[in-house]
């Protein structure tokens, strides 16, 4: 029979539990959120995942603040994407004086390359996250041995979503006519997705959000989708609207939904995670574009 004492010290024992059990998990950093969603998928409840870049917040112009600095400096493992994509990364690192292993994810899959250098977004192909997910798996059992299991476990089941989801993504573009398949974006972030399913993306800015947009570039994205009778045009949820709309407005072309082009939505939006936003951009992409 329990006595009083006995039924406390228990008590005590289960509140502590899951705090020691907290302490044991392995402390990550992914560079942004969609990053840090695949991490999460991967390492489950073994890995306490922290990410720089928020939903919604553009990595192209991040400003570090010191509480990133010490997120990093207590990191076992920082996953970012690498291809010029966090220029301000490798700064914070050094500065922090991290001691974390990190793994530059992008170095994995074939970049596209154009006047402004490699295109960063490869995530925008379903076949790049999935290279994402295998280089992460191997990552986190390289540094947890223990997980192993749980980690290819997390991996493989992960994998057939994103075979999944590759499948759809397939179905709904092929049911478009192709020659509607051409849309405009804030900038150029979609170029992995054009590459693999066949939709034509015109954009005033590069693969950086860094530049800003001249009045010669808008004038030519305006005579491009007048020429080309581009179907649609697209907010980003990490842009400015203004400038699509005006585009919109100036060409007659139709205002498509937000897409998700470099960060996913809050917990509460379309895109909260990285299946979530893929699935969300290719259903507004088919609405648009539906004859």
């Amino acid at each position: 029979m329990l006595t009083r004492r006995s039924a406390l010290a228990l008590s005590l024992v289960a509140l502590i539990a899951p705090s020691r059990a907290e302490t044991k998990k392995i402390p990550v950093v992914a560079s942004f959120s969609i990053i840090g969603d695949l991490v999460h998928e991967v390492g489950g409840d073994r890995v306490s995942v922290t990410t720089i870049v928020g939903p919604d917040g553009d990595a192209h112009v991040y400003e570090p603040s010191p509480a990133d600095g010490r997120r990093i400096a207590k990191a076992r493992l920082i996953f970012v994407n690498g291809l010029g994509f966090e220029g301000w990364l490798e700064r914070l690192i050094k500065s922090a004086k991290s001691k974390g292993e990190v793994f530059t994810l992008g170095n994995g899959v074939a970049a596209r390359k154009n006047d402004e250098g490699q295109d960063p977004h490869a995530w925008q192909d379903v076949a790049n996250a999935k290279i994402y997910v295998e280089a992460i798996r191997d990552a986190l059992t390289t540094a947890d041995p223990e997980g192993g299991q749980a980690y290819k476990a997390n991996a493989e089941a992960y994998l057939a979503k994103l075979d999944a989801l590759d499948a759809e993504i397939r179905q709904a573009i092929d049911a478009l006519p192709k020659e509607r398949r051409r849309v405009v974006s804030t900038h150029d972030a979609f170029g992995y997705f054009a590459s693999r399913y066949g939709v034509e993306f015109i954009a005033p800015q590069g693969v950086s959000t860094e530049a800003e947009v001249s009045a010669r570039d808008v004038a030519k994205i305006i005579d491009a989708v007048k020429s080309q009778k581009v179907a649609a045009v697209f907010i980003e949820n990490i842009a400015d609207p203004r400038l699509a709309k005006r585009i919109a407005s100036e060409t007659g072309a139709r205002m498509g939904g937000v897409l998700y082009s470099d960060a996913l939505s809050d917990a509460k939006g379309d895109g909260a995670t990285y299946v979530d936003m893929m699935r969300h951009n290719v259903k507004q992409l088919a609405k648009a574009l539906a004859p």
